[in-house]
């Protein structure tokens, strides 16, 4: 038996974004946002490339290698051949992620008992 294995699921945690970015290809810059990112890869919007076609992904003053899984008209799937562990979408996808734990504020939560309808007046 042979030890190659194929994934049956994504091995990252996704986590929802907006981060604008711009997109190499072999022959042009695109503007594009992605909207979802984990440290496997990303989905990224408003750009669109060929499946299996590579490219490259500047966020930050940095560079991150892409390889495009997916594509439609106006959006795409990518997956990083390299894992994120550092960088400046590392630390992007790690802000998300913190803020998304952030539980809601108790807007009306106050320290005495609601009360409703009419108060008697003494």
């Amino acid at each position: 038996m042979d030890n190659f294995r194929t994934p049956t699921a994504r091995g990252h945690k996704r986590t929802a974004v907006s981060i604008d970015v711009t997109v190499n290809g072999v022959l042009n810059f695109v503007d594009g946002r992605i909207t979802d990112l984990s440290e496997g890869g990303a989905r990224i919007d408003g750009a669109s490339m060929p499946a299996r076609s590579r490219c490259e992904i500047h966020f930050g003053g940095e560079v991150t290698y892409a390889i495009v899984m997916w594509s439609e008209f106006d959006r795409m799937g990518v997956r990083f051949p390299y894992e994120l562990t550092h960088g400046p979408l590392h630390a992007a996808l790690n802000r998300a992620r913190r803020a998304s734990m952030i539980e809601p504020a108790q807007i009306f939560h106050t320290a005495r008992a609601p009360v409703f309808g009419r108060r008697g007046l003494s």
